[in-house]
């Protein structure tokens, strides 16, 4: 392995350190009765996505992913983490240390022969270890880092994506359009349909045809892995993320034809309400005039949130096409890539070798340097942009919570301390959050590594490594 190159702090990085990480802890917060507050808003949706990210072509020498453990209970309070920022402060390790106690971890053959690494020091944006920093890697899922990045800084934290009906001009028909929210549920469906038919009995109709648009959205819907149990087809109208089983997270079985599902099922629901529809659902274009009636996604902010805690396919696909129509770019692939690539410009951060073919990650044409995943949750956790403070809220807290519930057996340490955003692909295994230190500093880091010889190994490895940088045994 290549000399670590190493960074000096500057004098009093210490005590800017510990004033920013009281300030992010807050922020990330604020833990209440053993939930954050956060957590609680975004439980008005339920949460679809999954972490088990097959890729393709498999190697042959991977080991499979071991289960999925049962998701516990969100983490109390987070004892650790506020100790840790009220306690003494203490000396900082000094980056000679730091590299001392990473490069044996970094090491370890459960890395693979690819190993990338970048810690930085959140509150002067220095970095305090790197290890080939600058290198794009396929980066699997913590390219949903940057995804939501390009979202939050293009739209807004309180952006809502509609999904509405419309009545064309002479009354006889409806149209259900799509917006491109993944999250619309049964329930919102069944009162968008309640909605729509209360308007249409007030204006004498008791029967109309139904069309259903998903013109939002260009090129192909199916991902370039194929069908697959980790995302739907990436169409601007669906329900439940086109799960066809009662799950709200991880693989499941996916519908063919998510649109068509829902506005079959939106038939329904206005027969119910007392509309006959007509004949089938069938694709059509959305008339002008004002909507009959309207339902929103929860804000922006929550669904970075969702995206990446359960590491969320077809919320991070979603959210990279609206990123593309706010750049004035097609919401395609193709398009979703260049708006994404365009905004995080915007953020002045390193994009050298970065390709974003996908928003979750499942592509592995993606290229994302360590460096760049730093330099993204720094941004977020500069004050002087509140904007980007979901991507530190979201992480998963290691231990606890989403995709890292069952991480950090064998690292303790970094239990309740470590948030991260997970990454998995055969034979790529990833981690990049943040971590707050024994002497209360907030640290980004970003461990990328290729050609790993199964999750079993890599994970354990990845955990160490992120639960070192507390400085607790």
């Amino acid at each position: 392995m290549p000399e670590p190159r190493v960074w000096q702090l500057t004098a009093g990085s210490a005590v800017l350190g510990l004033a920013l990480a009281a300030a992010a802890a807050t922020a990330a917060g604020p833990w209440d009765g053993g939930q954050r507050t956060a957590e609680r808003a975004r439980a008005a949706a339920p949460a679809t996505g999954g972490e088990r990210h097959p890729g393709r072509p498999p190697a042959p020498a991977a080991a499979p992913a071991a289960p999925k453990p049962a998701e516990p209970a969100p983490a109390p309070s987070a004892p650790g983490v506020l100790a840790a920022l009220s306690g003494p402060a203490v000396p900082a390790a000094r980056p000679d240390d730091l590299a001392r106690t990473l490069v044996p971890l970094l090491a370890d053959p459960g890395l693979g022969t690819a190993r990338t690494a970048s810690v930085v020091d959140t509150a002067t944006g220095k970095q305090l270890y790197g290890e080939g920093a600058g290198t794009p890697m396929t980066p699997a899922s913590t390219v949903k880092i940057a995804t939501a990045a390009a979202a939050l800084s293009a739209l807004g934290t309180d952006h809502r994506i509609a999904t509405t009906v419309t009545a064309a001009p002479d009354g006889e028909a409806v149209t259900l359009t799509g917006g491109g929210d993944p999250t619309l549920d049964p329930a919102r469906l069944k009162t968008l349909a309640a909605d729509t038919a209360r308007a249409l009995r007030k204006a004498g109709r008791t029967s109309v045809r139904l069309a259903y648009d998903t013109s939002l959205y260009q090129g192909d819907a199916l991902h370039p892995i194929g069908p697959n149990e980790n995302l739907a087809p990436v169409t601007a109208l669906m329900t439940d993320g086109g799960r066809l089983d009662d799950s709200d997270s991880g693989p499941a079985p996916r519908s063919g034809d998510p649109a068509l599902d829902t506005a079959t099922a939106f038939a329904a629901h206005l027969a119910d309400a007392g509309v006959k529809v007509t004949g089938a659902p069938a694709p059509g274009r959305t008339p002008k005039g004002a909507p009959l009636a309207r339902t929103h996604s929860a804000p922006l902010a929550g669904l970075v949130e969702r995206t990446l805690t359960h590491s969320d396919n077809d919320l991070a696909e979603a959210l990279a096409r609206q990123t593309a129509l706010a750049r004035k770019q097609p919401a395609s692939f193709r398009g979703a890539e260049k708006a994404v690539r365009d905004q995080l410009g915007t953020l002045g951060l390193p994009l050298a070798g970065a390709r974003f073919a996908d928003g979750s990650g499942l592509d592995r044409r993606d290229r994302v340097s360590a460096a760049l995943l730093t330099g993204l949750l720094t941004r977020a956790a500069d004050p002087d942009r509140p904007e980007l403070r979901p991507l530190l809220t979201g992480l998963p807290v290691g231990g606890f919570t989403g995709t890292l519930a069952g991480r950090f057996g064998q690292a303790p340490a970094g239990a309740g301390l470590v948030r991260a955003k997970t990454g998995t692909l055969t034979g790529v295994n990833t981690l990049a959050g943040t971590v707050v230190t024994a002497d209360g500093r907030l640290l980004a880091f970003a461990f990328l590594a290729g050609r790993t010889p199964s999750p079993d190994l890599a994970q354990p490895a990845l955990d160490r490594l992120s639960a070192a940088l507390t400085g607790q045994k």
